[in-house]
């Protein structure tokens, strides 16, 4: 029996098996999310570290593992605008799309050390990077200081916390908590969940980015492009999925700290060491500097006045959120096609739509700190 194919078989075959990959990449995360999730969770309570501590660098360095892939083997392979629009997207899309939507499942509570401490780290940060990147190139001198802040941040949170909690215990006279014994009580099991969930998390984004930036050059999308919505959100997937996870589980302190804590590596752990091992210094494309970059520090200096009022993010404020970032993904789908709408667009946008916003976020800050204080 002889089976004849047609001319178009090539395509359909590669376009199948970029589907398959993908799918196995959504089972892969949302599977290593659970394990990640669970093992990060229990571990805190053995080590005597808060799980807020755990989201921001267990679970935020370990799910922003792809990010670092990606960047680095981007920025070694001369592919600069995909190592800087994968940083610069994904910390687009961990606030305005990850926040968003786990505020949509469930309204997230803020721990105050969120807006004390990481909210504006997080925001010096995105400043720093858009200053550094303001000559169009962040050379290794400068990647090796985000990579030596990025070390002093992490050895601070870890001593800070386990000094709070075992002072929390001394205040309160309690011996330390005990956990009910299970399965996954002993510290072994707990770190080969962590590792279990992080081997996972790093496939399944693998997958999944390889079949989406298959799909995007077969429409001719340029790689900025590319680096900024497809493999931003392709690496950011762990985040998703750990974040919703986390949110579901009630483990509300591990779904911020996630995004908060993945911002803050990213620029300085990503993007440092990417740019230490570059073989030259990475040139920053006119049109990140002049719209991406703004648009993050923009999108980083939302979160104070939104956490700030009630210490929670609300529903409708996860909304805003995520309509910001379906507005954002379709200005850079019609600045890459140089649609005639992209001037009204940006019109409107401009007039409008951020100064209405950023009006009204003013106004809910303003009045919370007023019935507070005054």
């Amino acid at each position: 029996m002889i089976v004849e194919f047609g001319e178009n078989f090539p395509f359909y075959f590669t376009e199948t098996t970029d589907m398959l990959w993908f799918l196995l990449g959504l089972i892969a995360l949302i599977l290593g999310a659970e394990l990640l999730v669970r093992g990060a969770s229990k571990l805190a309570m053995a080590l005597g570290i808060s799980p807020l501590v755990v989201g921001l660098t267990v679970v935020a360095f370990g799910t922003s593992s792809p990010e670092l892939a990606v960047s680095v083997q981007s920025a070694w392979a001369g592919q600069v605008d995909i190592a800087l629009g994968n940083v610069v997207g994904s910390n687009i899309f961990n606030v305005l799309f990850i926040l968003g939507l786990s505020a949509l499942i469930t309204p997230l509570v803020v721990d105050r050390q969120l807006i004390r401490q990481e909210v504006p780290l997080m925001v010096g940060a995105s400043l720093l990077l858009w200053a550094l990147a303001a000559n169009q190139s962040i050379g290794r001198l400068e990647g090796l200081l985000l990579v030596g802040l990025l070390a002093a941040y992490t050895i601070y949170v870890i001593r800070a916390s386990r000094r709070q909690t075992a002072a929390d215990r001394q205040e309160a006279a309690a011996p330390p908590v005990v956990a009910e014994k299970s399965w996954d009580s002993h510290w072994s099991i707990q770190v080969a969940l962590i590792l279990a969930g992080l081997t996972l998390l790093v496939l399944g984004s693998n997958w999944l980015v390889e079949a989406a930036v298959a799909f995007a050059r077969a429409l001719g999308v340029s790689e900025l492009v590319i680096g900024l919505t497809l493999i931003a959100a392709g690496t950011s997937l762990p985040e998703v999925a750990t974040s919703i996870m986390a949110a579901l589980r009630g483990e509300r302190d591990i779904a911020v700290g996630n995004v908060v804590g993945s911002n803050i590596f990213n620029i300085l752990g990503v993007l440092g060491v990417s740019a230490a091992i570059a073989p030259t210094s990475l040139t920053v494309a006119p049109s990140l500097l002049a719209f991406d970059l703004p648009v993050m520090v923009a999108v980083a200096l939302a979160c104070l006045p939104i956490f700030f009022t009630g210490h929670l993010i609300a529903r409708w404020e996860g909304g805003l959120f995520f309509a910001y970032y379906l507005i954002y993904t379709l200005y850079l789908i019609l600045m890459a096609r140089q649609h005639d709408a992209l001037a009204q667009f940006g019109w409107i946008m401009g007039s409008f739509v951020l100064p209405l916003t950023f009006a009204t976020l003013a106004i809910l800050a303003g009045r919370h700190w007023w019935h507070r204080h005054g």
